[in-house]
């Protein structure tokens, strides 16, 4: 099998975590909304576990942590579920950045057609927004600030705890889309001023198909947030439907895997990345993005002369790896967070991203030069 370098697409599954998910599939299978039998008291304990595993990752109370199918369904709950209040408010503003994954761009377009006006702050080649912008752009009547703390495709990272202490004094609510960063860094994301933290299990070694909306209190109030969905009361009535008991404790373990070996992982990360560079660097190699604010495990990086579909099928049976982001990579279209960044041509169509993790073997680097070279040698 190829090595694979496409974690920021999805992680494989912790053993400890799989452990802790089969528990609860084969032997403790019951509803946690079953009060009357052990059965559902104990799958309640295990949601209540996670919960608390969760929201350590952050600092957050454990009822401020609502489970739901991921971070994209996160961004939608907070995004869609702000609106009433914004409308109700006459808070019809909203910011953002021009990078952001489209499970938080496209619920800000259907909330423009809406007629609320959003203003979308632009970056550089960096691939950083400057907080000084994007608090800047925020009036009185913005209903919420929504900034990644990490790019899904260049990894950067963005100063979340500068523009959450820019916006100190002001109402508007700050939501983070933290799918990529979540676990892996932390402080930013406990700084009291975040009110909305988008996560996803998937992308931390745990299971597909659940995340969390962490909805911090400011002082006793929570963020007024509508459901999109009804029926049951589930999730303080914010998600309704039989909460997946083993996703979710496979979700706490992970979080607390990752809160626990945090330190190690990052270190890990950054010496393959440093032998990545060594290895790539003779090629031309061009590093895409702030590489000094970078997730440690990921390089986006584009070669003179070299397609990226080329060098993606030259190194089929080596590595596998993308060009983009995996929501988008049936479209066809030019990465809009390349374009975004004004990116020469080039670059945009030579871009590939290796994404990889703190486990198993050293991907073949050595290899991956090779079949590089062969590539340039051809143009």
């Amino acid at each position: 099998m190829p090595a694979y370098l496409d974690h920021n697409a999805t992680t494989p599954l912790a053993p400890e975590v799989r452990a802790i998910m089969l528990r609860y599939f084969d032997d403790e299978y019951g509803n946690a909304a079953s009060r009357t039998h052990e059965y559902g008291l104990r799958a309640k304990q295990a949601v209540q576990v996670a919960r608390e595993q969760v929201a350590a990752v952050v600092m957050a109370d454990a009822t401020e942590v609502v489970f739901t199918s991921g971070a994209t369904e996160a961004n939608n709950l907070a995004l869609l579920g702000l609106a009433p209040h914004g409308e109700k408010t006459g808070r019809r503003h909203l910011v953002t950045t021009t990078i952001e994954h489209k499970a938080v761009l496209e619920p800000l377009d259907a909330l423009e057609a809406r007629g609320f006006e959003v203003t979308r702050v632009a970056v550089g080649s960096s691939g950083r927004v400057e907080p000084e912008a994007v608090v800047a752009a925020v009036r009185e009547d913005t209903l919420v600030v929504s900034v990644m703390q990490a790019n899904n495709e260049t990894g950067v990272l963005q100063s979340i705890a500068e523009i959450a202490a820019g916006l100190a004094v002001r109402e508007a609510y700050f939501h983070v889309d933290a799918a990529q960063a979540f676990g892996k860094v932390l402080d930013d994301l406990r700084h009291p001023r975040v009110d909305l933290i988008s996560a996803s299990a998937h992308k931390l070694y745990g299971p597909k198909g659940v995340g969390a909306l962490i909805a911090r209190r400011r002082g006793q109030a929570r963020p007024p947030l509508t459901p999109l969905m009804y029926g049951g009361g589930h999730e303080r009535g914010l998600r309704p439907g039989t909460l997946p008991v083993p996703l979710i404790a496979g979700f706490g373990a992970a979080a607390e895997l990752a809160l626990r070996e945090h330190a190690s992982r990052a270190a890990a990360c950054r010496a393959r990345r440093a032998r990545a560079l060594e290895a790539l660097g003779a090629l031309g190699l061009q590093p895409i993005g702030d590489q000094s604010h970078v997730l440690p495990h990921v390089l986006m990086c584009a070669f003179p002369g070299v397609d990226s579909e080329a060098l993606i099928l030259s190194l089929k049976d080596v590595a596998a790896l993308s060009n983009g982001s995996a929501c988008t990579s049936a479209s066809y279209q030019p990465s809009h967070v390349l374009t975004a960044m004004q990116l020469p041509d080039a670059v945009v169509e030579g871009a590939v991203r290796l994404s990889w993790s703190h486990l198993g073997d050293e991907p073949p680097w050595a290899l991956i030069a090779e079949r590089v070279g062969d590539l340039s040698a051809v143009v």
